[in-house]
């Protein structure tokens, strides 16, 4: 049966604080607990006033102690930005917080200007051809393989997964034995090879014996189509003004606010929206099946902030009630 999550980037409304940003997040875990939801995910992203992500580590630990028993992790740490080691103590400090709960998903995409390699102190791009080596290296460190042993660290266990959106996770994943999730709900143009290359050159690990895909969608879910597809148009703004180069806080709905736009950019959110379901809950059930059937994922992540925080909330228990 297939399983359902959440993903979420911590997004800062327009108008709003850092503070009540870090409460819908609780609000929001707790909700996907409440439903059934087997994980939480944050997002690593810096930089960006509209996310609040960044310490993905210190708000995992803030959802940790709000919840009892969904899984909470990253979806993901861009472990360029960081060294194994550091990972290691942060991700080895939650497992112990919260035995059995943690989820460490690496990505390797850096995502960074200049100005932001300075401020990390680090060569991204390089450090990004160095992933490989070292995803195995912080894998190393937590077993106890290595010379210098992390404290909090050694012996932790969170399940590990790779994050993707082209073929190099998939591959380096299926060469790892790792679980791995894709990244449809942005970047959905190679999600079936991915996934294909994934299944197909799979070496099972000692904690992953075979294949297992999670595939994020975006959701947004309302009494009426015309609602959901209102809730969503904080979101198509964003994508907008991320693409633009004009990243801005999370904006308030606007009806009819794709009518309005350029046909490049109705085009940008037509290719990326591809993952989505939006709709009635029986609209949205029928389109999560298509897109399970479709996958075959193992699991689902929904993605899919709103303005109003409880309507996220609100749009996911009315899916899983009709998807159940």
């Amino acid at each position: 049966m297939t399983a359902y999550s959440v993903l979420d980037l911590v997004p800062v409304r327009e108008g709003s604080t850092l503070t009540e940003s870090f409460e819908a997040a609780v609000a929001l875990a707790q909700g996907a607990e409440e439903t059934g939801c087997k994980r939480y995910w944050v997002a690593e992203h810096h930089a960006m006033e509209g996310v609040a992500g960044g310490a993905t580590s210190v708000v995992l630990a803030h959802i940790g102690n709000a919840t009892d028993s969904i899984r909470i992790g990253s979806g993901g740490i861009m472990l360029p930005n960081h060294t194994p080691f550091q990972i290691a103590e942060q991700f080895g400090t939650l497992d112990a917080l919260f035995p059995g709960r943690i989820d460490l998903g690496l990505g390797r995409a850096p995502g960074a200007g200049p100005e932001l390699q300075r401020a990390l102190r680090k060569d991204l791009h390089r450090a990004a051809e160095t992933f490989p080596q070292d995803v195995v290296e912080l894998q190393d460190l937590m077993a106890g393989d290595t010379a210098v042993h992390p404290t909090p660290g050694l012996g932790a266990r969170p399940e590990f997964w790779m994050l993707g959106s082209s073929l190099f996770g998939a591959q380096l994943a299926a060469r790892l034995g790792m679980p791995y999730a894709f990244a449809s709900h942005f970047a959905p143009d190679h999600l079936d090879s991915a996934l294909a290359i994934y299944r197909r050159d799979f070496q099972p690990s000692e904690t992953c014996e075979k294949p297992h895909v999670m595939a994020a969608m975006n959701l947004f879910c309302a009494a009426t189509e015309d609602e959901a597809h209102t809730l969503g148009t904080s979101q198509m703004q964003a994508f907008v003004a991320l693409r633009t180069g004009r990243p801005s806080k999370l904006k308030p709905p606007v009806e009819g606010y794709r009518a309005h736009l350029p046909p490049p950019a109705a085009a940008m959110l037509d290719h990326i929206g591809q993952a989505s379901a939006i709709g009635t809950p029986q609209q949205c059930a029928e389109a999560v099946n298509r897109f399970a059937e479709r996958t075959q994922a193992d699991e689902i992540i929904f993605a899919g902030p709103t303005f109003d925080p409880q309507a996220r909330i609100d749009s996911l228990k009315l899916a899983l009630d009709a998807l159940a």
